[in-house]
């Protein structure tokens, strides 16, 4: 079976970043070979419209039958204010929240993100996973990219 890899803003953003390009293009490049199934939303597609040119057209020529787009719901809105509730992040940080609420309600196998300090981060983590818990619904395995790519081919 196919991961299934919700990718935030961040990780699109990450193929023309310095730091992150090398590892962001390897994560694409098992998207564009069909090893992963790159799930994203339509929040994602907001903030891309603030994205750099050459961010959207990255995303664009990604291959559709290896994308799945999922909706924002109501039920993700709710969610994500309970980790807000909850003091897992800031109010700042509420697109973070949406971001991780729906891809608990999709049941994706990862979420994958760049940014350390609100979405991948061990405390963070237990707390967003602390409140789904507590309202019925699984725990997200949220990771970074690095964790898709690094050491394939070593012993």
């Amino acid at each position: 079976m196919i991961p299934r890899l919700y990718f935030d803003t961040s990780v699109f953003g990450g193929v023309y970043d310095e730091e992150f390009e090398e590892t962001s293009f390897l994560l694409f490049e098992k998207v564009r070979l069909g090893l992963v199934k790159c799930v994203y939303s339509d929040l994602s597609v907001a903030e891309l419209k603030n994205a750099p040119e050459n961010v959207r057209t990255h995303f664009n020529t990604l291959p559709k039958e290896n994308l799945e787009f999922v909706e924002v719901s109501e039920e993700s809105f709710i969610l994500a204010e309970q980790y807000l509730l909850e003091k897992v992040v800031g109010k700042t940080s509420i697109d973070d929240c949406r971001h991780i609420a729906t891809a608990t309600i999709y049941k994706v196998d990862y979420l994958v993100s760049w940014n350390f300090k609100h979405i991948v981060n061990v405390f963070r983590i237990r707390g967003y996973n602390s409140v789904n818990l507590k309202n019925g619904y699984i725990q997200l395995d949220i990771r970074s990219p690095k964790e898709f790519v690094n050491n394939e081919n070593e012993n």
